[in-house]
């Protein structure tokens, strides 16, 4: 396993971290728990979690995902072995069971997230603390343009990064990034940070998979410049990639299992379409789909890091073992022959 550096900070992560969203809803703690053990194993030491999870969010579940990691930490003490992260949730998603509502990201509900977080993950500091998602009106989940009509108040990115600051100063949390930002919103703290001389962001994490390739307009070129790490979540948009959903009609997995509200940019028809595109392609080359997928993430020179999450050990595995991959120079002609065909349906 490879690792490399985030920003400019020295945090020096793999480039596969492991992904904890079905912790709490899809794994039991006992699974958590093996499932770190064996991301340790195979040499990888990033960890990325949220207040949020698990996912589908839930007000009696939210939390158990840092709660499961937060009993590894205890039971097995290997707090310095990891580079762990996690987000603190933003407003105007309906979370009336986070801190009642109150999600705007101020002084307030982020020291408020934080303290939350220290607790349940038991440990006494953050390496990498993240906003889930703007404060701002921002075209992201799924929302494919900006659109003014939907303004709203929101907290200053000067008024967060103050706060996020002085909780780096503290010892609390060592380094911030964001997550779910459009280039505007990169810029933007990248520039509050430098006049206000304020912590800089050293990390992005938004999605990135091949129905999803949004973040070569013009992401890649903001975050290049100013420093800031891509992180990149869904690499097997939802399970979409993996084709299982066509493959076995009752096939179990977050499309089935959750409401198709939840994700709809999933289940668009050009999402399923184009995903079994990329199946045929991966299999007339001796790949499964997910693996061609996820070397697809792997091998762009932009990816960082790229998220990954299971529910069982052995996708797990496959998940790690894409990581051998090399694709060809015809596979990647094939998939950009695909894409321009189909551009970001998933969006």
């Amino acid at each position: 396993m490879r690792h490399t550096q985030l920003g400019k900070s020295d945090l020096q992560v793999s480039k596969i971290c492991l992904g904890t969203m079905t912790f709490g809803e899809q794994n039991t703690e006992a699974e958590a728990h093996r499932q770190i053990d064996y991301a340790l194993e195979r040499g990888i030491n990033f960890i990325d979690t949220a207040e949020l999870y698990p996912v589908m969010p839930r007000s009696k579940t939210q939390g158990k995902t840092e709660e499961f990691i937060g009993s590894w930490i205890k039971k097995f003490g290997k707090r310095n072995e990891i580079v762990l992260a996690t987000k603190v949730a933003g407003p105007s998603r309906g979370l009336d069971w986070i801190r009642k509502g109150e999600n705007d990201l101020n002084a307030l509900n982020i020291r408020s997230a934080v303290e939350t977080s220290l607790k349940r993950l038991q440990t006494d500091y953050i390496d990498l603390y993240q906003l889930h998602w703007p404060s701002r009106n921002a075209p992201i989940f799924g929302q494919k343009n900006f659109d003014p009509t939907l303004e709203r108040p929101s907290t200053a990115i000067a008024e967060t990064l103050a706060v996020l600051s002085e909780l780096v100063s503290e010892g609390k949390i060592r380094h911030i990034g964001v997550s779910n930002e459009t280039a505007w919103g990169v810029s933007e703290f990248i520039k509050q940070a430098e006049q206000q001389n304020l912590e800089r962001i050293i990390s992005i994490q938004n999605a990135y998979n091949l129905v999803n390739r949004s973040f070569e307009q013009g992401l890649d070129e903001s975050c290049f410049r100013d420093h800031v790490s891509l992180l990149a979540y869904s690499p097997l948009a939802f399970g979409r990639l993996t084709n299982k959903y066509t493959d076995d009609l009752n096939a179990q997995g977050r499309l089935t299992l959750f409401p198709a509200t939840w994700s709809p940019r999933y289940m668009r028809a050009e999402v399923v379409t184009a995903s079994q595109r990329y199946a045929t392609l991966a299999r007339a080359h001796g790949m499964t789909p997910a693996s061609m997928a996820l070397a697809w993430c792997y091998s762009r020179w932009f990816v960082a890091s790229t998220i990954v999450g299971a529910t069982n050990l052995v996708q797990l595995k496959e998940n790690i073992d894409a990581f051998e991959l090399t694709l060809s120079e015809e596979v990647v002609s094939s998939i950009n022959a695909i894409h321009a065909k189909m551009n970001n349906p998933a969006q």
